[in-house]
Formats: structure tokens, C-alpha cells, sequence
């Protein structure tokens, strides 16, 4: 699963990094955001037509999304947040079936959050977990793929403002990544945005299978500090290396 990253890039910088219009301004965004959390407004990457000239080929847009997918038949805002999606059932499932049509995403991070379950005989009532961040090696970026919707409260008009909102597909996880968590974020390599983010054509099977065990090798799995554990912790030491048990409560609960 995927329910914590970090994405440190200005929106603008990342507009010029993919070659796609910035669509994000005027938007309260939190970045740099090293403990980003369902709910949380995001930046996402989507493939639309203009309105003024539909008939011309789609470009890439950087828009803010609710993280944690709204259904277009949901009624209110109140409920779980859909913030994570399987890739391998993503059609079968009524909140998702419509978007992986023509409603497909990239979610930019510099890395997510996952809790590894320890090995600890003199654990008998709790399991502990440490906190891994999972990053490029090389400092590079993740494009993770998504989903996203449109939606309005029931019974409002079109002239009301939609709230719109992205899920992240989840997949097996590869290689090394497997000692982590059994799921992985569904990473995607530039040779294939296009073809995902494509509003026009169904999406390729291909595309929703696990990333290539290269890209999972090329992953740092990096203990790191029980802070991130509390949404209202963020900064740059979130993402620091923290040699397990070398803090009071490095092994406390998520």
C-alpha cells in the first residue's frame, strides 16, 4: 500500500521537468511536503483536451487533486478515503471502473513511506514496525500511476466549482522491496506516460502489471525516524536516515 510520501519539487519546476502546462496555481499546495497524507491536496499529471480545440491531440496538465478518490456518485465528502487502488482489480471495482477508462493519472514523489514488521520474540502483545522511506538511490524522481474523478455534491449544477480527486494504484511488490511490504505504488517509466495517460484509448493490460525488478533494485530502502508515525510532523528529517533503535520509541507503533 501507499498511504505516506514525500514530493519536494515546485509545481512549476516540475511543469518544465515533463513539458506540461501548470494548471496548479492559486492552489494551497504543501510543498515541500515530506509527510503527505490522504486527504492532503496533491499535484498530479493528467492528458486532456483543450475546450476551445478538442480536436487537437491531448497535452500533459499539472492539476490539484483531494488525495483519496471520490466516486462521481458519492454524496457527500464524508467516508473513507479511496487513496490507494489494486492494480490488478482496478476495473472490476464500481469506484474505479470508470476513471481507468479515461481518467488516468501520474502522481509525482521523491519517495513513499512504508512500515516493516519486525521480528521480535519479546513483542508478545503488538507487533512492532519500523518506518522505511523508499526513494531512487540516485536522487531521482517516482511517477506513480493514478487515478482520478470529478465530482459535485448530489443535486449541484454545473456551475458549482468540482472538487476533483486521484487514488494511487498499487501492485506486488518486486525484488528487495518484497522484505518491506507485499505492495508496492505502481511506479511507471517516461517510455510509457503517454500511452498511460492517454484520454482517448483503453488502458494496455501491460501497464498494470509490477514495475520490472531493475526499477525496484534501484529503490533505497531507508530506515527512518517514528516521527513521520503523526501527520502533523513534516520536514527534511523526516527523510533522514535513523539507524533502527538509535531513538526513544523508534519502534513504536505506527
Amino acid at each position: 500500500m501507499c498511504g505516506r510520501y514525500a514530493v519536494t519539487t515546485d509545481p512549476a519546476l516540475l511543469a518544465a521537468e515533463i513539458d506540461a502546462e501548470d494548471e496548479t496555481e492559486g492552489t494551497e499546495l504543501d510543498v515541500p511536503g515530506y509527510n503527505v497524507a490522504p486527504t492532503t491536496t496533491i499535484v498530479t499529471v493528467v492528458a486532456r483536451h483543450s475546450r476551445e480545440a478538442p480536436a487537437d491531440p491531448a497535452t500533459r496538465r499539472l492539476r490539484a487533486m483531494r488525495w483519496g478518490l471520490l466516486p462521481h456518485w458519492q454524496k457527500t465528502l464524508s467516508g473513507p478515503p479511496l487513496f490507494n487502488a489494486r492494480a490488478e482489480s482496478v476495473d472490476e471495482k464500481p469506484a474505479f471502473r470508470t476513471a481507468i477508462t479515461s481518467k488516468r493519472c501520474l502522481v509525482p514523489m521523491d519517495g513513499w513511506y512504508e512500515w516493516q514488521l519486525l521480528d521480535d520474540p519479546e513483542q508478545v502483545k503488538k507487533p512492532r514496525k519500523q518506518p522505511m522511506y523508499l526513494t531512487p538511490a540516485d536522487g531521482t524522481r517516482l511517477y506513480v500511476a493514478g487515478l482520478w474523478s470529478v465530482w459535485r455534491p448530489a443535486g449541484a449544477g454545473l456551475d458549482v466549482p468540482p472538487t476533483l480527486s486521484a487514488t494511487v494504484l498499487t501492485t506486488d511488490s518486486v525484488g528487495p522491496l518484497r522484505d518491506v511490504h507485499d505492495r508496492m505504488p505502481l511506479v511507471l517509466t517516461p517510455d510509457v506516460f503517454d500511452e498511460w495517460l492517454d484520454p482517448d484509448g483503453p488502458v494496455d493490460p501491460a501497464l498494470l502489471r509490477p514495475p520490472a525488478q531493475e526499477i525496484a533494485e534501484r529503490i533505497e530502502i531507508r530506515p527512518v525516524s517514528t516521527l513521520v508515525n503523526a501527520v502533523k510532523n513534516d520536514g527534511p528529517q523526516l527523510i533522514e536516515r535513523t539507524e533502527p533503535g538509535s531513538e526513544p520509541g523508534q519502534l513504536s507503533l505506527l
